[in-house]
């Protein structure tokens, strides 16, 4: 029975591939950002012929933002195969959790965005001095900034504590993700490109475990010849 179980568990084994999974959300996610972010200004009653003119450009955007955030599910994915049997439930639901509702709350935002670029493509006169279109716009402006914002911090502390609890990445790493959290979390709404940092951290966790992931292998291939 044993001797099944570890074959099915070689069967599921991640493959090293998936770490990849974190690169691909950090620059898909923050590709998106910098189309909006160049298309836009900030303010959410701001005109709305900057978003008419720019439509085509945040319809690409947009376009990225699901396949952001399937490459942000298996990152998870991989973040749990890394803790492996290590894995503490009271902080694993905190990151699973706010990993979660990170990815909802970025969907919603990026589903909003897309009606109300709709709605400015097919009636840009009715809907320029719509109610609906502010009432949206000010919606996307306060998920993006504020709740988004704060899942993401709490995402990066419950990572953060994990690695140092487990001590599977760099104590380096878990320190700096404390540090970018209380950043998030204190300049939230103040700085445009802070939306940046979440990604960016991301991406680092991401070539720490491909690096990591190439040294074991490395390892693996000279004891195979030595033996």
């Amino acid at each position: 029975m044993i001797d099944e179980t570890d074959a099915i568990r070689r069967r599921l084994r991640t493959p090293r591939a998936a770490a990849i999974a974190g690169v691909l959300f950090a620059l898909l996610l923050m590709s998106s950002q910098a189309l909006i972010w160049t298309s836009i200004p900030p303010n959410p009653w701001g005109s709305t012929m900057d978003m008419f003119r720019q439509s085509k450009q945040l319809a690409i955007a947009l376009n990225l933002v699901p396949f952001a955030g399937i490459a942000f599910l298996w990152f998870i994915a991989v973040v749990r195969d890394r803790i492996g049997d290590l894995e503490d439930r009271f902080f694993s639901t905190v990151f699973l959790g706010s990993g979660l509702l990170y990815l909802a709350m970025l969907f919603v935002a990026a589903a909003t965005a897309g009606a109300l670029v709709g709605l400015l493509t097919i009636l840009p006169d009715s809907a320029a001095t719509s109610a609906a279109y502010f009432f949206g716009r000010g919606e996307i402006y306060r998920i993006t900034t504020i709740y988004s914002t704060r899942m993401a911090g709490v995402f990066m502390m419950s990572t953060s504590t994990i690695f140092l609890r487990t001590e599977v990445a760099p104590r380096w790493l878990a320190f700096a993700g404390f540090l970018l959290a209380l950043t998030l979390l204190v300049s939230i709404g103040s700085v445009q490109w802070i939306g940046a940092v979440f990604p960016l951290w991301v991406l680092l966790i991401s070539l720490c475990i491909l690096v990591q992931n190439r040294r074991g292998w490395r390892e693996k291939q000279q004891l195979a010849i030595s033996n």
